[in-house]
């Protein structure tokens, strides 16, 4: 099996788990994977409404360096969740993450 193949046997292992539990619920559960651990562990998502996923981050930095990756999360997230994500939103936390 190549690379390639097993890349998208897991996007399908990974989709169809996601597509199993509660709508509102997917977006928040593909953030992790679609940002990847490094960031995953500086950032947590905090809620999902009306087609805005927020996300909270530690400081003004770091929610500019998500900005400008925003369009890559957005596509990936949404490659994961029941729910069209219209618009991720970075939120500045009040404590440190």
């Amino acid at each position: 099996m190549n690379l390639e193949r097993a890349s998208a046997s897991l996007d399908k292992v990974i989709g169809d788990a996601l597509h199993r539990v509660r709508s509102g619920d997917t977006a928040l559960l593909a953030w992790p994977l679609v940002c990847g651990s490094a960031v995953a562990d500086r950032t947590r998502a905090l809620s999902f409404s009306r087609g805005v996923l927020y996300v909270e981050v530690a400081d003004q930095g770091w929610r500019r360096e998500l900005m400008s990756l925003a369009g890559r999360y957005l596509a990936a997230v949404n490659k994961y969740s029941r729910e069209r994500v219209e618009r991720i939103e970075f939120v500045v936390s009040k404590q440190a993450l």
